[in-house]
């Protein structure tokens, strides 16, 4: 004769134990309380608090409108320059990073050392900030294109790289071991067996770095690398606000269209 299940193993058995649910449950305490604290902590550093705040955004919006977009016809050639400089800084950084991301890939690069290095390097690269490296090259360079370049195409360099590698360390190595069984060079495998199978993604990624660089361009240019933004910046100094909001708007919209077609070139290569 069958023995019966209890009633104890009747009873539906939980998704997750209770220890988890204990560690779920503190640690939401502990973000919550943070973000509260943080809350807290921001209202009282504030002069008058939020609702002083708010009537300051007001107030400063008043200033704002309507735009002056009489002035769009005097900026085209800083944002042409703005443009410029992100295709200029994309294009370089994405030769530059064929190399590095070979190199930091552990599937192609068998000697540890050189893999190591390339790491550390690229990894200091992504912890130094756009703004910074362009502060650092305007004080070297002086005014101008020149050093918001040289800034975009370090900051381009850490992000592609890191993402070409990992790319690359994903890629199926099985065509690229019959071919160098089959007596293949390093040129040859890395041409015919890992260039088509990476080469989609990286075409994605160099639009999105270049998307990007419009973006940090602009704000670059606040510190004196050139372009839309040292315009933008000057109008904002002699409290042009129309003038400035003009300028938003413009390049609201141009960013706009790059990522249309950005966008469009992505899925027709993907």
């Amino acid at each position: 004769m069958t023995k019966q299940p209890s009633s104890k193993s009747q009873e539906a058995i939980s998704v997750y134990p209770v220890k988890a649910k204990v560690q779920i449950t503190v640690i939401l305490v502990v973000v919550l309380g943070f973000y509260l604290f943080s809350m807290f902590w921001t209202q009282q550093k504030m002069v008058g608090g939020f609702a002083n705040a708010f009537g300051n955004v007001l107030r400063v919006v008043e200033k704002f409108f309507p735009p002056n977009m009489s002035v769009i016809t005097a900026v085209w050639d800083p944002m042409a320059q703005t443009i410029q400089m992100a295709i200029l800084a994309t294009t370089v950084a994405a030769i530059l990073t064929v190399p590095l991301a070979l190199l930091s890939a552990q599937n192609i690069t068998s000697f540890k050392p050189l893999y190591i290095t390339t790491r550390t390097i690229l990894n200091i690269l992504r912890t130094i900030p756009d703004l910074v490296l362009a502060v650092i090259f305007v004080g070297l360079f002086g005014v101008g294109l020149f050093p918001g370049i040289v800034a975009l195409v370090i900051f381009s360099l850490g992000i592609l790289a890191k993402l070409i590698s990992e790319t690359i360390e994903s890629v199926d190595m099985n065509p690229l071991e019959a071919m160098r069984a089959s007596g293949g060079s390093v040129l040859q495998v890395i041409f015919y067996g890992l260039v088509p199978q990476v080469l989609p993604q990286f075409t994605s990624f160099v639009l999105y770095v270049f998307e990007i660089n419009i973006r940090a361009s602009v704000v670059l240019g606040l510190v004196g690398a050139g372009g839309i933004g040292l315009v933008l910046d000057q109008q904002l100094k002699f409290y042009n606000y129309p003038n400035v909001m003009a300028i938003i708007i413009l390049i609201f919209i141009v960013v706009l269209i790059i990522e249309y077609i950005s966008n469009k070139l992505r899925e027709a290569l993907i």
